[in-house]
């Protein structure tokens, strides 16, 4: 997979490519990530991408040239078509279903905005998609672009370690994941539970399913809300809330 990113700060956005999982998924040829900077593409020697807002206000606003001319010459790079997304916090939440369609793409183009964001014509011409991390504000969308890549990268065939990695991390299923533990078997009192030690795997599953329909109650019941669970994981969800209840703690809310 190619991903094109347009960033004022390349250097910033190529690290991601150097470390972790993504920095083996570009090693391996999974993963071309390909940066592109707006003010190379500036008309003056001062490289200048952004102006003063129509009907004043505070901060700068991203100029429509150069960025379309960059967005233009990335499209071209290669015959692959490809969708541009922005980041921004007005685009809609990304969701794991998201990624998972992002990473089927043979190539993305990442558009980071910087300053009060880019000009709305730009917008409306040249963007495909827009997208959010969060309800929260970032000084651009080059961290975001680097969550974007990152969480692309887990969903490349050979990327991770071992092939059901990625369909097994929270929201893959709709649901949070269960408790991991690893050696030792007791710290400062705290146990691994006793099903994870004795080897029967479906108990195993079963114990698992049940923490993580029960974890995601407890800390997302929206994601609940949109399940439409099985009789047996219905039945799970029920001992899970009535083993809670019985220690006498506080209902989530």
């Amino acid at each position: 997979m190619r991903v094109d990113v347009i960033t004022l700060f390349p250097e910033l956005v190529e690290s991601v490519a150097a470390h972790g999982v993504t920095g083996r998924a570009a090693r391996a040829g999974l993963l071309e990530l390909v940066s592109w900077n707006p003010r190379a593409d500036a008309g003056d020697r001062h490289g200048t991408v952004d102006d003063r807002s129509y009907g004043g206000g505070p901060g700068m606003v991203m100029k429509v040239e150069p960025l379309r001319t960059t967005i233009r010459r990335a499209r071209q790079a290669v015959p692959v078509p490809a969708s541009v997304v922005y980041l921004s916090p007005q685009g809609r939440r990304l969701q794991q279903n998201d990624v998972r369609d992002l990473a089927a793409q043979p190539r993305v183009i990442l558009l980071c905005g910087r300053y009060e964001g880019i000009d709305e014509r730009l917008l409306n011409t040249e963007v495909d998609d827009e997208i959010s991390l969060g309800d929260f504000v970032l000084s651009g969308g080059e961290i975001p672009a680097m969550a974007v890549i990152d969480a692309v990268a887990r969903w490349l065939p050979g990327a991770l370690g071992h092939e059901d990695s990625a369909a097994a991390d929270s929201f893959s299923d709709g649901l949070l994941d269960y408790p991991h533990y690893t050696r030792p078997e007791s710290v400062d009192g705290l146990h691994v539970p006793g099903v994870l030690l004795g080897g029967d795997h479906q108990a195993i599953g079963r114990w698992r399913c049940k923490q993580a329909l029960g974890r995601t109650w407890l800390r997302r019941p929206e994601l609940l809300a949109g399940q439409e669970l099985d009789a047996d994981s219905r039945r799970l969800l029920r001992e899970f809330i009535d083993e809670y209840r019985a220690d006498d703690r506080d209902e989530p809310v």
